[in-house]
């Protein structure tokens, strides 16, 4: 216990040291601003608005993303531990998820497209919480429609905010540069990180006070709801064909695309049609290494997610250790890690803005393959934990910056479309993987080496496409 609350610590240091580093550089950009007036007063109109805009969107994001953090530290101990499953069951209920998120993510970016993002956002929030609420039973069938809904749930959860946001913003500021997009995207994941840290926390203790591994998803209910409520109240609607230039009159209205047309139109994107959003072949052979590298690597982030408490238990177990492992600690380390990789990521978009995006996408890849094959190799419970927390930091550099560079390629009229097209390959990967597990270190330690490998084509293929 010792170990982890001194890299708690550490990790928290760390993280505040960069935050007040970023506050003071902030201070400086704002002081030069303020030595000419014109620009201030010609800026202040579009200040004001893009914060009433965060404010509209960052908090809901949040919630719904606090809502799925209460959740990590003790899905697979729930089903492991105190409902006392065998691991290939475990597997098979993470597969169902996959499996679910996978077949829904050839239709919901469109549905959604189509009927408005705003609904699907609403729908998320009824689904994900009905996810929760089949956990208090020990129905073998419950659960596993349980995890149905959690991975339908997360295929909207990754699709539809970050759809409705981009729409947006691209229609309120169609003429602020793209680092402000970018700079959105870094603050989403450093908060987002906060909320982590504090959602580990919070489901140790609801866990420790009731003695249930149920509470933190109790909780997290709580959470969806006050979300929907949110939404309701606070967002306008969008669809898919906001950006062929509707008024926002006729934006309320349903717009008339079929589905199948709208799934085509996806489909053009990524097979190089021109005449949809005028990207030029390089932009088409862009989103195909994006595609490659969300697959590769979120799926490995998936696959971490199933293995790492496993991992950590044995190398723990080694040292001769008899007592538990905080999982809730050790989920608010990890996500000090991947906001420490967001400000990072910040940092650098800032201070070296002159690195291409490229370039950090390649390096992150590298380090996070190495994060898997070293646990694969050293059986020490301190090396397999540090190394977990470098592959959260490159998490925190991938979210925002491939948040970045997909709000740059793809057309706001199929973004939701599209965005879940992304996801149907690395559900597939995932349900793979899983579908193969079996008890023991050797197919664990085999599962990190070819996750390890993955993340080297990524390295390959955005080298030679992007």
């Amino acid at each position: 216990m010792e170990f982890y609350l001194l890299n708690l610590a550490i990790f928290v240091v760390l993280n505040a040291l960069l935050a007040y580093r970023e506050w003071r550089q902030k201070e400086d950009v704002e002081t030069e601003k303020e030595s000419d007036a014109r620009k201030l007063v010609a800026s202040n109109d579009t200040k004001a608005l893009l914060k009433v805009f965060k404010w509209k969107f960052v908090p809901i994001y949040l919630l719904v993303n606090g809502a799925d953090w209460l959740q990590g530290p003790y899905i697979y101990p729930l089903y492991k531990d105190e409902k006392g499953l065998a691991e290939e069951v475990v597997a098979a209920l993470f597969m169902t998820g996959f499996l679910a998120g996978g077949v829904s993510a050839s239709f919901i970016g469109k549905l959604a497209d189509k009927h408005g993002r705003r609904m699907a956002c609403l729908v998320f929030c009824v689904l994900y919480s009905l996810s929760c609420l089949t956990l208090v039973t020990d129905d073998i069938l419950i659960l596993f429609l349980g995890r149905a809904l959690g991975g339908i749930s997360t295929t909207l959860m990754y699709t539809v905010f970050e759809s409705w946001m981009v729409t947006e913003y691209n229609k309120l500021f169609p003429d602020e540069p793209g680092s402000t997009l970018s700079g959105i995207f870094s603050i989403m994941t450093i908060l987002n990180s906060v909320v982590a840290i504090t959602a580990g926390v919070i489901a140790e203790w609801a866990a420790d006070l009731t003695g249930t591994q149920k509470a933190p998803f109790m909780t997290a209910v709580g959470c969806l709801i006050a979300a929907f409520f949110m939404i309701s109240s606070n967002w306008s609607e969008n669809y898919g064909e906001a950006a062929s230039g509707r008024s926002d009159v006729e934006q309320m209205e349903p717009p008339r695309k079929s589905t199948w047309r709208l799934f085509m139109d996806g489909k053009k994107i990524l097979c190089n049609n021109h005449e949809l959003c005028g990207a030029n072949y390089l932009l088409d052979k862009r989103l195909l290494a994006l595609g490659a590298t969300s697959c590769f690597f979120e799926g490995s982030m998936y696959i971490f997610i199933f293995f790492k408490f496993p991992a950590l238990k044995l190398s723990h177990k080694l040292t001769g250790a008899a007592d538990d492992l905080p999982f809730g600690l050790i989920f608010a380390i990890l996500m000090c890690s991947m906001m420490l990789g967001s400000m990072l990521y910040n940092y650098l978009i800032t201070s070296h803005s002159s690195i291409p995006p490229t370039k950090i996408l390649v390096v992150m890849l590298s380090v996070a393959a190495a994060s898997f094959f070293i646990p694969a190799l050293i059986r020490d419970e301190r090396i397999t934990f540090w190394c977990f927390c470098v592959f959260e930091l490159c998490c925190g550099i991938y979210f925002p910056l491939m948040a970045y560079q997909k709000g740059k390629v793809i057309d706001d009229s199929v973004r939701a479309n599209v965005y879940g097209l992304m996801r149907v390959p690395l559900n597939v990967f995932v349900v793979l993987v899983l579908s193969t597990t079996r008890e023991g270190p050797q197919h664990r330690d085999l599962v990190f080496t070819s996750c390890s490998g993955l993340l080297l084509a990524s390295v390959a293929i955005n080298s030679y496409f992007l």
